[in-house]
């Protein structure tokens, strides 16, 4: 067999061992992970339900779920070992205090760009955007009239009607 022949089964053969191990080096990492739980810590589960690790075992772990609500739950079912900044912020809606340091980012930019004086102007001249009533004073345009009219006329089509012969 020449070189050229086997230089493609050892192509696969190298794509197929390089595969299978960033798949071990993946359940290396999991595996470290679940190792590392301790009571306390925030956890994910592969299903999505966030909860307190309660109790550690060889192959399970007792989670608390809520008040009164414990869960026996297989190692391999944890998804994500979570800090506990990342676990009060995504349960509880707690952000960390990091953010009170920084300048506080308005909700409405215009407010970046105008002074005061500007924006207690623009207040006072706010413009209706909504649609006005049928029973209002105005008249319509002649372009509106006109159009209104030729709909009148015309005779009204029953379904399955076309203007089709």
């Amino acid at each position: 067999m020449s070189l050229v022949t086997l230089l493609p089964f050892i192509v696969l053969i190298g794509a197929m061992f390089l595969m299978t191990r960033s798949a071990k080096k993946k359940q290396q990492q999991a595996a470290d992970m679940r190792n590392q739980m301790q009571p306390g810590s925030g956890v994910r589960t592969i299903g999505g339900m966030y909860a307190t690790v309660k109790e550690v075992n060889e192959d399970t772990v007792l989670l608390d779920a809520g008040p009164g609500v414990d869960l026996l739950f297989a190692k391999n079912a944890i998804g994500a070992v979570l800090s506990d900044d990342e676990y009060n912020r995504i349960v509880h809606g707690i952000e960390h205090d990091l953010k009170a340091d920084a300048d506080v980012v308005p909700d409405d930019a215009s407010s970046l760009t105008e002074s005061d004086d500007a924006a207690a102007a623009s207040d006072e001249k706010s413009v209706d955007l909504g649609k006005k009533d049928a029973d209002t004073d105005e008249e319509p345009s002649d372009d509106v009239a006109a159009a209104e009219t030729k709909a009148d006329s015309e005779p009204k089509k029953s379904d399955g009607e076309s203007d089709a012969k």
